[in-house]
């Protein structure tokens, strides 16, 4: 029956084409111009679970925080104009952080098309630039084909968001359908051929290396290769650093990883980036928060660069050596080619560097004197009373960089955050993603004051589905990491910084949320468990120190082993 052909509207096609991909959950927001589809979706309720947001924004953010748990393809619903419009910010999000999203938003007409017409916007033209593709439907005999091939594109090679622009006159006629999926289209080459020299090479270098150093990328998770890593570094006894989008991708507390790279990274792996003799980037694309000034970065090593993306090859650093394909497939080749081999001296040369950021930073800010709360603190506090083995999601700014550095991962695909365009307001929306894309695991949203307050409105969406989105908020009563910035490279000019809040416990009752507030540190234990009992969501928030810093720090445009332990 599935390849029987039936005469339907668009949008009934459109709801039998997202069910033949698979999908089971969307997030949306309906208007005049998707209504059709609203109304197809009513007959559709126990196939597709719609969750209805408070803003477009939150919608798009939602799908990237289910695609990035579950690694499947978030979908979100919406309508023309405005409604459209508010989408950009989560689409170009979910381009430069590689995000699975397909985004449906209804149109005008086609024959009211560049007339001004009312919410007439030219989404395509609009995110062309931040989309892998952008396609309008016109007719409703077009609907399977534009589904089929939204998926494809935004789910292979190397991930990203796909607009589908759908004209109204096409969801209300009717065409013949057939369900379809693609697994080709001629000139899209999602995955590059692998030059089997370039795997030699590769190998080569690293047998003769004896500093060699592993910095670990997102593509490690999006290309499903977390034990071919392992395997690759165990082997050949190679240090390990993460980004930040890639910090789940190797357990926390592996032996050979060395820690957190970039501007708020830890000490050792920065600083030794500028003494290694090999450099293996791996789903990484030597972003300018990981490498600081470029024309100091790594300077003395030679450079291995494992993407899938030929785009990101010499891009920002140049390579010695491209392995282009998906991780997955050339680390296990490579690996196959490595003499097992210990570089015990090196490893251990990161040791006196974890001392020293141990001793005048992670302590004071574990163990703060005083008694006001750290953002540190409390970080770790809730990871350990969850195992370590919850979903961090974070907001963006000092609760983004503290949570990084205080959170532990001992599961894959665990953090999500906004790294390439950091989006304020991103945690708590993508939160509630995070709960339908992994219903039995603790999901950890981390926001402050500011972040908080800029999709507020979302709490009407935890309060609906009752999305156990464990909520905590590090409030400072500051806009954060710009007041650092102020402190340390403006003469604390604190410029529109200073955060007059509201009372949090009165807007959680008003959604029925569970909350508490907590200031005194002999509380905060009691407070976590508390929060953590309670099957549902729970806004946890921690009035912490007013003017604490994330440390060390690579100032702007310095060089990545330039890093301040104090401000």
């Amino acid at each position: 029956m599935e390849n029987e052909t039936t005469n339907i509207t668009g949008a009934e096609a459109l709801m039998r084409s997202l069910e033949h991909q698979g999908v089971k959950t969307l997030f949306g927001y309906p208007g005049g111009s998707i209504m059709p589809v609203f109304d197809a979706l009513y007959d559709h309720r126990d196939t597709l679970d719609h969750i209805l947001v408070r803003h477009e924004q939150g919608a798009v953010h939602a799908a990237q925080g289910f695609a990035r748990v579950s690694g499947q393809t978030g979908v979100c619903l919406v309508t023309s104009g405005p409604g459209a419009t508010n989408t950009i910010t989560g689409i170009a999000d979910a381009m430069i952080d590689s995000t699975p999203i397909v985004v449906i938003a209804g149109q005008v007409g086609t024959g009211f098309l560049g007339t001004d017409a009312f919410q007439e916007v030219d989404l395509v033209g609009i995110t062309q630039p931040i989309t892998k593709w952008s396609y309008q439907i016109r007719r409703a005999e077009d609907v399977a084909w534009a589904v089929a091939r939204a998926f494809y594109i935004a789910g292979s090679g190397r991930p990203g968001p796909v607009v589908l622009d759908f004209a109204k006159n096409a969801q209300v006629e009717k065409a013949d359908y057939k369900p379809m999926k693609l697994d080709y289209i001629r000139s899209y080459v999602p995955v590059p051929d692998t030059d089997p020299y370039t795997i030699e090479q590769a190998a080569s270098l690293i047998n003769e290396a004896r500093r060699p150093l592993v910095l670990v990328g997102q593509g490690v998770e999006l290309g499903h290769a977390q034990q071919e890593l392992r395997a690759f570094i165990e082997k050949a006894g190679l240090p390990a650093g993460c980004t930040l989008m890639g910090l789940s991708a190797l357990p926390t507390e592996h032996p050979l990883n060395v820690g957190m790279l970039g501007m708020h990274g830890n000490l050792g792996p920065n600083i030794n980036t500028n003494k290694c003799d090999v450099l293996i980037a791996v789903g990484m694309r030597f972003d300018d928060r990981v490498t600081g000034n470029v024309e100091t970065y790594a300077r003395q090593a030679k450079i291995i660069h494992f993407d899938i993306d030929p785009a990101e090859i010499n891009k920002n650093v140049k390579a010695d050596v491209a392995v282009l394909g998906n991780c997955k497939d050339t680390l296990a080749a490579v690996t196959a080619q490595l003499r097992p081999a210990s570089h015990q001296e090196w490893l251990d040369s990161f040791r006196p560097y974890e001392e020293v950021e141990d001793e005048k930073v992670i302590q004071p800010e574990l163990h703060p004197r005083g008694e006001i709360l750290s953002m540190g603190e409390v970080v770790r506090a809730v990871s350990e009373a969850t195992g370590n083995e919850a979903v961090l999601v974070t907001d963006v700014g000092q609760n983004q960089m503290m949570a990084a550095r205080y959170f532990k991962f001992t599961r894959e695909r665990s953090i999500v955050t906004s790294g390439g365009l950091g989006t304020m307001g991103f945690s708590l929306p993508a939160a509630i993603g995070a709960t339908f894309g992994r219903p039995g695991r603790t999901v950890c949203a981390f926001m402050g004051d500011g972040g908080l307050q800029m999709n507020l409105q979302e709490l009407g969406t935890v309060m609906e589905r009752q999305a156990p989105v464990k909520m905590i908020l590090l409030n400072n009563n500051y806009l954060g990491n710009v007041r650092q910035w102020q402190a340390m490279f403006f003469n604390r000019r604190y410029s529109f910084t200073p955060m007059l809040n509201p009372d949090y416990m009165q807007i959680a009752a008003a959604y029925g949320i569970p909350s508490r507030r907590v200031s005194a540190r002999e509380e905060l234990q009691e407070a976590i468990e508390e929060m953590l009992a309670v099957k549902g969501p729970f806004l946890l928030e921690a009035c912490v120190a007013e003017e604490g810093n994330v440390l060390p720090m690579t100032p702007p445009g310095g060089s990545v082993n330039q890093m301040l332990l104090e401000c």
